[in-house]
């Protein structure tokens, strides 16, 4: 019997085991692929080593003192302090999150910046060149540099996430509960049978019997389960639990750029001076930049893109170039100068608001010119200064037309220009941000904005896409919080920015004081935020170290794509929830059982191998759990681990099996001769306990009537049946014979199906009882 036994438990040990090292395995296969690791070289000159000359060199081996030469389409490889620069755009929307380059020049700033990145004459590591070229000196390397800092932060160990909590809380549970029971048991057995030995294996029987070891193979393919239908939708989860933090997250933070937007800049308006629609704007603007050399940056880009304008403009036959004056960080303009069809020469200058209204002395608008005067400069800057709070960047456009007799042009001739108007950028928000806001909301998830942008941008995209911006909260408001203080402002404020990523850190750190939080982001500066939240999730087009940070990664960066997530998220926290349930509320009863028969029966109520055997059984009939559906009521809301309620539950719910344990046992006792039959007594608790365990499953498992108005998948229900037929014909076979069966009389099964039902019926009313009172 003793080997028997051994070998029972062993069975579900290696089950669980080998099933969950399958699962695990298998989930984990989409993730390798993200773990390339590229060599990048950088321009360096070393007098003591290369006479002064520029050469590759590796950028691991680097060092403080090493200058290093920038072009067009470079990545910075250390942060640099700049000694020269011409032209210098660098996008730093990978440690920002800002979508448009910046300007960097070899002077200090004036002024106090509002963060690192501001400092015009730093450069920082994991930016690159958009335009023009520079000459830095190294200041700091490797681990020291900004992007070392965000590397070390992101390779700490990461907070224990909810589900982690969760499942540790319901571990310690139920081994107080064993640690309590089993010596119960054995004492009370040892001392009312004086088989100390037979009351041993008994009471391991029982620990095996309480302990839910079929949880790790539940929960790993419930997960996995979600991962595969996540993959389906072009979600890859690299961390199995990072589901069910989804379905529990009530806080998702999100940075601005390509989730709330589109993640390209767009001309959005192009305007007369008196704020009018004005194709002409346009037009000179594309002749502009369509003749402008060197790398287009992103605004270029996006006038290019009304490609109509050139066969519009005819430019291959009617525009030819002449010269250009390159764009330059003292007067923040340029100009081109081309020659049209009639042989005279176009001067077309676009810059900063301010400097060409400093070169422009008239003004064209719908056909007619007239001088600039305080009353036009006045109704421009309001048009300009009103854009600019919509959010948008704005470009002056300018002209003058010449007689044809130069053949070279300098800063000296972008005097007396005429004002065309101006044209408008947006990063514009998504069609789909609103639906999904909406749609987040809607399933208890607030959305919290948390980017390096500026305010007013933010501001801007978060109104056109329903979210009300409130009082915005900035870096540097942020380092003067207390933590108190913060986890304060964190709950009260929607929009965070001009963040670093120690900054975004503390927000989410304060917000998982009281919430499940979740982190979207694919930036550099996104890493330790992604690392620091309940669930961290990324795009496939972040940058490494953001994929590698993330638990999710997303083939489309949508919040609708995580709506759906969230929603299968609280599917497998509430199929996980429903095995932890049966299983803590049967055992607690079969528990109660268990005590009383000890104590009047002169015989062990079942014995070890039999014990282990319903336990056996009743973890196959659990197997199928995962596949079962889920009440749409249960995905309104998010799910988190509430210990308090599974307690109170296996508390009310557990006296109620018991119940009719003792009714059993008083049947087979009067009416079936069990008192002076042990065999039978066994055989008859063994198929009641079973049945109605099993049976159950369908009443637990929703809140509303079991079979009527919410059933079981097709897989659960047969596997319960199967389970009920296997255990009620185990008696009547050789192998329930060397278990210690015995064959059942015909009138016990009418006793025990009625059992059964009412078992089912008084379970149903006192779910609905707990659930009015607690909640479920």
């Amino acid at each position: 019997g003793d080997k028997r036994a051994a070998i029972v438990i062993i069975v579900m040990v290696l089950l669980a085991v080998l099933t969950s090292f399958i699962q695990e395995h298998r989930s984990n296969e989409a993730a390798a692929k993200l773990r390339a690791l590229v060599r990048n070289t950088a321009s360096v000159r070393r007098s003591d080593v290369t006479g002064g000359a520029f050469h590759e060199c590796a950028i691991e081996d680097l060092v403080r003192g090493d200058i290093v030469h920038l072009s067009a389409g470079d990545m910075l490889p250390a942060d640099l302090r700049l000694l020269e620069a011409k032209d210098l755009f660098v996008n730093q929307s990978a440690l920002t999150g800002e979508a448009l380059p910046v300007e960097k020049f070899a002077h200090a700033a004036t002024d106090a910046p509002a963060s690192p990145f501001d400092i015009p004459n730093l450069c920082f590591m994991g930016a690159n060149v958009v335009s023009g070229s520079a000459i830095g000196i190294v200041v700091r390397t490797g681990r020291r540099t900004f992007f070392g800092q965000i590397a070390d932060s992101v390779s700490a160990q990461a907070p224990q996430t909810d589900f982690d909590r969760g499942i540790a809380r319901f571990t310690w549970l139920m081994l107080k509960f064993m640690m309590v029971m089993v010596p119960v048991v054995f004492l009370v057995n040892g001392f009312s049978k004086h088989d100390w030995l037979e009351a041993l294996f008994f009471a391991l029987a029982v620990a095996v019997g309480l302990t839910p070891e079929m949880l790790p193979m539940i929960v790993t393919v419930n997960l996995a389960k979600g991962a595969m239908a996540m993959s389906r939708a072009k979600v890859i989860v690299k961390r199995l639990d990072a589901i069910q933090n989804l379905g529990a997250m009530d806080v998702l933070c999100s940075d601005k750029t390509g989730t709330l937007t589109q993640d390209r800049i767009i001309l959005k308006r192009h305007l007369d001076i008196f704020g009018n629609e004005a194709k002409r704007v346009l037009q000179f603007s594309y002749l502009n930049s369509h003749f402008q050399s060197g790398l287009k940056n992103l605004l270029d880009v996006a006038v290019l893109r009304h490609v109509e304008l050139h066969k519009e403009l005819d430019i291959d036959a009617g525009y030819s170039k002449v010269d250009e004056v390159p764009f330059d960080f003292a007067r923040r303009r340029m100009s081109v100068v081309v020659e049209n069809r009639e042989g005279r020469h176009l001067l077309i200058c676009k810059g900063a608001v301010e400097e060409v209204f400093a070169v422009s002395t008239r003004y064209e608008a719908e056909g007619e010119r007239g001088a600039l005067d305080e009353t036009h400069f006045a109704t421009a800057r309001a048009e300009t200064e009103a854009l600019n709070a919509d959010g948008f960047r704005v470009v002056a456009v300018a002209y003058k037309e010449l007689p044809g007799a130069q053949e070279a042009y300098s800063v000296a001739d972008e005097t007396d220009l005429v004002l065309l108007g101006y044209i408008a950028f947006l990063d514009p928000p998504k069609e789909t941000a609103a639906e999904a806001l909406s749609a987040l909301a809607r399933r208890g998830v607030a959305v919290k904005i948390l980017t390096g942008d500026n305010p007013i941008v933010t501001a801007k995209i978060c109104r056109d896409v329903g979210l009300d911006p409130g009082t915005i909260l900035l870096g540097q408001d942020i380092d003067k919080l207390s933590p108190a203080a913060l986890e304060t402002a964190a709950e009260n404020t929607r929009v965070f920015a001009k963040l670093t990523p120690a900054q975004k850190e503390r927000v989410i750190a304060a917000l998982r004081k009281k919430h499940v939080v979740g982190f979207l982001g694919d930036g550099i500066n996104d890493s330790p935020a992604l690392k620091a939240a309940d669930v961290g999730i990324s795009v496939d087009t972040a940058v490494d170290i953001a994929k590698e940070s993330a638990d999710i990664i997303l083939l489309e960066k949508s919040l609708l794509v995580l709506q759906d997530g969230v929603v299968e998220g609280r599917r497998i926290f509430s199929n996980i929830v429903k095995y932890i349930r049966m299983g803590a509320s049967s055992n607690f009863g079969n528990m109660l059982s268990v005590l009383g028969a000890s104590v009047f029966l002169p015989f062990l109520p079942m014995s070890p191998i039999q014990v282990l055997t319903n336990n056996l059984l009743y973890d196959f009939s659990q197997t199928a759990i995962p596949t079962d559906a889920v009440d749409e009521e249960q995905t309104l809301e998010p799910r988190r681990w509430d210990i308090d309620s599974i307690f109170k539950f296996m508390l009310a719910l557990g006296p109620v099996s018991s119940l009719f344990d003792y009714a059993t046992f008083a049947a087979l006792i009067w009416l079936f001769g069990g008192w002076t039959n042990p065999a039978l007594f066994q055989t008859g608790w063994f198929v009641e306990s079973l049945l109605t365990q099993t049976l159950v499953i369908h009443v637990i498992r929703t809140q509303k009537i079991p079979f009527f108005e919410s059933r079981a998948s097709a897989t659960l229900t047969a596997t319960t049946i199967i389970i009920c037929l296997v255990g009620a014909a185990l008696p009547y076979t050789a192998v329930g014979g060397a278990l210690g069966f015995a064959p059942l009389p015909p009138g016990f099964w009418p006793v025990v199906l009625t059992y059964a039902v009412a078992y089912g019926v008084l379970a149903h009313l006192v779910k609905v009882w707990f659930v009015r009172r607690w909640g479920m």
